[in-house]
């Protein structure tokens, strides 16, 4: 955590949880504290209290803080040996901090990273040393091993947000403090900046909206992390693989169908195992023969490939699908569709000659930004992931092919012009990789798809073709998935549109409202002709539905708007007449009455062409006034 803020924010935030604990040492003397780090955003504290706080005693915490600070208190250091420490720490019944020290000195270290996974709870580590040292903050008192700021004036702009329960040492089976989550930055812009973030995320989060307009749903009977799509969401998958089929064709690309269970020998052969079997499910036995939930498409893909031989003239081969696999997340990572336990890819293989690999390597990073391009995602990079060169055991042993691999890379994306950076440690066990992350329009950051290099693969699976001079050469296959998987990127979108999708995406393009029953033929046929119309959608024509409902017009109207549906067309006896529609949009715009050719011709304009119809400024985190 430290290394990604920048050094004097660290210590501002730093100081600004030592500054919250000094204040709950003054409002209630018999706190004892856990550890307290900096965040991204602010800063948080463990503590034990008698009584459990509430989201108003927070005010009252901050108005101590903003006394304390108007005292400008200096955090002032020293060190002591380690068993006075224990004892000077004991006198003060400061129990979790005894704790630490004892550690500490059995140990030689806290180690509350490895337990908890929990990179930011590193407060008291002080590894190495028979000293420790604290910092003194008015009648405060923390280990701690800093930095810190001169002065609690220092302190910068700050608010706390939130109480939640914390495992001491994520340990379940010990006692669970009270976590005080705060937000800090140098500047009240800032600070309000961030503060409308929030709001903003969860006026977008994606759960929220993916129930209202009835996109998904889990099932406790069904299991965690695997999602159903409702008629809705299904409407918009299909459209997502409607365009990608399109981009995809225009690439070359041959679209394939493989099973969804595979013989445990094929992952053997493929590496995947004993690499990848913590992500796997447990196999399951069929006539004697162990078989797997497949995981990844790509030893299918190589199987498809082996189905003929191919010469040099054949190459390259681009083989897509649209693959459902399944890996076993751990249930405290599942979180709505952003991280599920059964999900589509949009995945597909591409195998080439070595002279063919870099320019592959780049159509599919243009591939990649045509998509952002139309989805209006202007803030991208792409991260080159490296090996861990202290963790080789991690990693297939071919330094030669490695070098080789990244060479291919690194040119691509030099070529390319986009933004990336590098960094180590994250690349596949087969090697290196390329994530693209994209930022939403409230600055959260995506690890939204993925293209890799695999020179492994040609090895175990015998990947070749036939050269000019009658010999077999080995392929090099590069793995992608522009749109990654189904249920991340319709999340993505979801929090991206805010759930107003455009016309040419929307679950529904239209509602049909029919004022009385005795319209209801009228609106059905409205919404026949709409369906038949020459509009390319990917589920074979215009998205139209008619509520039926009992409810008063203005009522279904309302719904029809509550559900982000873009074009809103009501039908009356005057409209049956004249065979017209009344035509609202949901932004509330009135169009007045419209031939029904006028709104066909309308929205296949805004169709075939992906535009939007005319819709409120979407608010970006670039946007300082948009609070």
């Amino acid at each position: 955590m430290a290394s990604e803020i920048a050094p004097d924010v660290y210590a501002m935030r730093h100081s600004c949880a030592h500054l919250m604990a000094a204040a709950i040492r003054e409002l209630y003397p018999e706190a004892k504290f856990g550890v307290g780090p900096p965040t991204a955003t602010g800063f948080y504290y463990d503590i034990d209290l008698p009584e459990p706080l509430k989201l108003d005693d927070l005010q009252k915490i901050e108005q101590m803080m903003r006394k304390l600070r108007k005292k400008k208190l200096r955090f002032d250091r020293r060190e002591l040996p380690i068993e006075d420490a224990i004892g000077f720490m004991r006198e003060h019944h400061q129990d979790y901090k005894v704790e630490l020290l004892q550690l500490l000195r059995d140990r030689g270290t806290t180690a509350i990273a490895k337990e908890t996974g929990d990179d930011t709870a590193v407060d008291g580590d002080q590894s190495g040393v028979d000293s420790v040292s604290f910092y003194t903050t008015g009648n405060f008192v923390d280990l701690c091993r800093g930095p810190h700021v001169e002065n609690t004036g220092q302190c910068g702009e700050f608010k706390l947000i939130n109480i939640a329960g914390a495992y001491w040492r994520g340990n379940s089976d010990g006692p669970q403090l009270q976590r005080i989550y705060g937000l800090c930055f140098p500047t009240k812009e800032e600070l309000e900046h961030c503060l409308w973030q929030m709001e903003q995320a969860k006026l977008r989060d994606h759960r929220k909206i993916g129930r209202e307009l009835k996109i998904y749903r889990f099932s406790p009977e069904v299991g965690a992390g695997l999602p159903l799509w409702l008629p809705r969401g299904t409407a918009l998958r299909d459209e997502l693989e409607f365009l990608a089929q399109k981009e995809e064709r225009r690439d070359g690309y041959l679209r394939v169908v493989t099973p969804q269970i595979t013989k445990e020998e094929l992952y053997y052969r493929s590496r995947h195992l004993p690499y990848y079997a913590e992500d796997m499910y447990k196999p399951f036995e069929i006539d004697g023969e162990r078989f797997y939930l497949r995981p990844m498409n790509c030893p299918h893909h190589h199987q498809v490939y082996l189905a003929e031989k191919h010469s040099y003239r054949d190459l390259p081969v681009r083989l897509s699908e649209y693959g459902q696999v399944y890996r076993y997340e751990a249930s405290g990572a599942l979180s709505g569709l952003m991280r599920v336990r059964g999900f589509c890819q949009n995945d597909a293989h591409i195998y080439c000659r070595y002279d063919q690999a870099k320019d592959e390597f780049l159509k599919v990073m243009r591939l990649h930004a045509r998509y952002y391009d139309l989805f209006g995602i202007k803030d991208y990079y792409m991260r080159l992931s490296l090996p861990d060169l202290d963790k080789l055991d991690k990693y297939v042993d071919e330094p030669e092919k490695w070098l080789a691999a990244l060479k291919i890379i690194r040119e691509a994306m030099i070529e390319s012009g986009y933004p990336f950076r590098e960094v180590e440690g994250e690349a596949a066990f087969y090697g290196p990789k390329v994530d693209f992350m994209i930022k939403s329009v409230i600055g959260t950051e995506y690890a939204i798809s993925t293209n890799q290099l695999d020179f492994l693969a040609t090895q175990t699976f015998d990947l070749t073709y036939i050269g000019e001079d009658g010999k077999e050469h080995p392929v090099y296959v590069i793995h992608r998935a522009p749109l990654g998987s189904h249920e991340r990127f319709v999340a993505f979108l979801i929090e991206h549109y805010a759930g107003n999708f455009p016309t040419w995406l929307a679950p529904v393009q239209a509602m049909v409202v029919p004022i009385a029953d005795r319209h209801n033929d009228y609106a059905q046929e409205v919404r026949n002709l709409l369906f038949d119309a020459d509009v390319p959608t990917g589920t074979g024509g215009l998205r139209v539905e008619v509520d039926t409902s009992t409810e008063r017009m203005q009522k279904k109207i309302r719904n029809a708007q509550l559900e982000k549906i873009p074009y809103i067309l009501v039908v009356g006896d005057k409209e049956a007449e004249n065979r017209t529609v009344a035509v609202r949009l949901r932004n509330g715009t009135d169009l007045g009455a419209m031939p029904i050719a006028e709104v066909i011709a309308r929205m296949r304009d805004e169709v075939v062409n992906r535009r939007d119809i005319e819709l409120p400024v979407i608010e970006t985190a670039g946007d300082a006034t948009a609070h």
